[in-house]
């Protein structure tokens, strides 16, 4: 079962354009969302929070087509943005006395232990908070209500190294009952690298790919070795290459291909989905 469906979505805008996305997020598990600023990340999860409506294709969020009975589903939502989407004036009190009585499933004892957890002071104004105090309290807000769909877009922005490491932790562990789903959009792909199960690729509005994580990481392969290998033809073999006057480092999409192409005159690594997202982004382009 999947707790979203993406089918095919698509939406214009004078400058940007969104063509033909379709993947899934899985129930149970964490999907990340991944690609450039500018890829249409942000977007898609606005046409999955009802805020965008598309051009074409449609989206189905726990069961329900977007669009329809959002009050339903959204009670069954905790959305977590890296925009302030907050009263500035109000206290971090006063904005959840405010939030809470949407949610009939809130749990104050669940918010307070989140504060305590996470050293947000209650009588503080929104306004005098960090961006990283800021995005600790959408967090708390979100899990009050416990939600079986997590949604994030680039929650670890304005986090500092300790709690991001917290966070995912506590992410790793919210899903361990395989009821819950996140989906995690993000554009620092080494926090994904330490939780998604599934990944989606996006970049210039275009889906790259969407698979497991263990998938995606076992096709990819990262080629280095030296300058005199490349030719035109070997430069084609590549999703990128970087090249130095000293040799290259390079993706390639077929592991077994790279593999009989260059047999042991290289050196292989296994690729981070930040490897694959650089190269995939840079092409062919990369000279220094």
């Amino acid at each position: 079962m999947n707790a979203i469906e993406v089918q095919g979505i698509g939406k214009n805008y004078k400058n940007y354009e969104l063509s033909d996305v379709t993947f899934e997020a899985p129930k149970g598990y964490i999907t990340g969302l991944i690609g450039p600023n500018g890829a249409g990340k942000s977007t898609i999860i606005k046409m999955i929070m009802g805020i965008v409506t598309p051009d074409q294709g449609g989206i189905r969020v726990l069961g329900q087509d977007t669009g329809k009975e959002e009050a339903v589903y959204k009670q069954k939502i905790g959305y977590i943005s890296d925009e302030n989407i907050f009263y500035d004036w109000l206290s971090m009190e006063q904005m959840k006395k405010v939030v809470a009585p949407f949610y009939k499933d809130w749990d104050e004892l669940a918010f307070q232990r989140y504060m305590d957890q996470f050293e947000l002071p209650m009588r503080k104004k929104i306004k005098d908070c960090s961006k990283g105090m800021k995005m600790k309290y959408a967090i708390a807000i979100a899990l009050a209500h416990n939600p079986s769909l997590l949604i994030m877009d680039e929650p670890t922005a304005g986090l500092d190294p300790v709690f991001r490491r917290e966070l995912l932790e506590l992410l790793s562990e919210y899903i361990l009952d395989e009821q819950r789903t996140i989906l995690f959009s993000t554009h620092v792909t080494t926090d994904l690298d330490r939780i998604a199960d599934y990944v989606t690729f996006l970049n210039r509005g275009r889906l790259v790919f969407t698979d497991t994580k263990d998938e995606i990481l076992e096709r990819y392969v990262l080629i280095k070795g030296g300058k005199e290998l490349l030719d035109n033809d070997v430069r084609q073999a590549f999703v990128g290459v970087r090249e130095t006057s000293l040799g290259f480092e390079g993706l390639s999409a077929d592991r077994s291909s790279a593999v009989s192409m260059f047999g042991n005159s290289v050196m292989y690594q296994q690729p981070t989905l930040e490897d694959i997202m650089y190269f995939t982004v840079k092409e062919r382009k990369v000279r220094v």
